[in-house]
């Protein structure tokens, strides 16, 4: 069986062209108010696994790779690093929402894929309902607060911008050992990820073209996204945002988030909840309970606000 009929069953797969030769690959499932799941690094929609089907039970869910990632397309570099830029990334899912028949969507989102939901919010501001992110705050902000204690914790963020190819070869050398360091140092080690998860994982990232891909989201996000971010001026997201972060993790310990998305954003709520980094597969039950409260309440003022 595959790794969609054994963690998504009821979900189907498809790989939707977007544009500019990018294919995006989704997981595709249920029926209702449409939600996109975004992954973070250095995984796969997979990461959605233990929430995806339940809400899939009153929700069109669509769990995408984003390109440079898993099995959706990993585009030529380019010298400003565009290819990989968070608006391009938005703009594929944008296009892959359309392609699936929904206009208007929530987004939940963790790690890179939320910082992709951030600038799809920015960019769409008519089609995203509402965002919840997890573990992060606005890329721009953590950069210009990070100090040593973040450095040391998130190591890779100033390791994958090195000019290519130095992390891509280094990584190459046995990416998975490199998969194992990144993603089992945090509070809760190795013990989130199932076995079928971590498969696709692995198998993904042992591809040149992921480590690539994704050391060019990494180089973007330092470059031409905080030149996107500064064009927007004094503009805040106008949907509701929540914020949910790890109690055992780095954002919260480094940051204060509400107030950093408070910098990006007209309308923020949230706190923490008790895991580290991985919050989707630490605690699943409290993030998909989070995701139904806080889509069924915006969904709830928007009844009322049209009547």
């Amino acid at each position: 069986m595959s790794a969609t009929e054994t963690l998504f069953p009821g979900f189907s797969e498809h790989r939707v062209a977007v544009g500019g030769g990018v294919e995006i690959f989704c997981r595709v499932g249920g029926s209702g108010p449409a939600v996109l799941l975004l992954h973070g690094y250095p995984q796969t929609s997979a990461m959605w696994h233990r929430i995806a089907p339940r809400l899939a039970r009153d929700h069109l869910v669509v769990c995408a790779d984003l390109r440079g990632y898993g099995r959706s397309s990993k585009p030529a570099s380019a010298p400003d690093h565009a290819s990989y830029s968070k608006r391009a990334m938005a703009a594929d899912m944008a296009a892959a929402m359309t392609h699936f028949g929904a206009e208007r969507f929530f987004v939940g989102a963790h790690d890179r894929g939320a910082r992709v939901a951030h600038r799809l919010a920015a960019d769409f501001p008519t089609r995203v309902r509402a965002l919840c992110t997890l573990d992060i705050a606005p890329t721009r902000e953590m950069y210009r607060h990070t100090g040593e204690a973040f450095a040391r914790a998130y190591w890779h963020w100033f390791f994958l911008i090195q000019k290519a190819p130095f992390p891509e070869r280094m990584i190459g050398a046995d990416p998975e050992a490199y998969w194992r360091k990144k993603c089992g140092s945090g509070s809760a080690g190795m013990t989130p990820f199932a076995p079928e998860a971590l498969a696709e994982y692995l198998a993904c990232f042992a591809d040149p073209e992921t480590i690539r891909g994704s050391c060019e989201d990494y180089r973007a996000a330092a470059a031409i996204d905080i030149a996107h971010d500064d064009a927007d001026g004094d503009a805040k997201l106008s949907m509701p945002v929540r914020a949910l972060w790890g109690e055992r993790g780095i954002i919260g310990t480094c940051f204060d988030p509400l107030a950093l998305w408070r910098q990006r954003a007209a309308r923020v709520e949230g706190g923490p909840l008790p895991g580290g980094h991985y919050l989707a597969e630490e605690c699943p039950d409290l993030v998909l309970a989070e995701f139904r409260a806080f889509f069924g309440r915006v969904a709830a003022e928007e009844e009322e606000a049209a009547t």
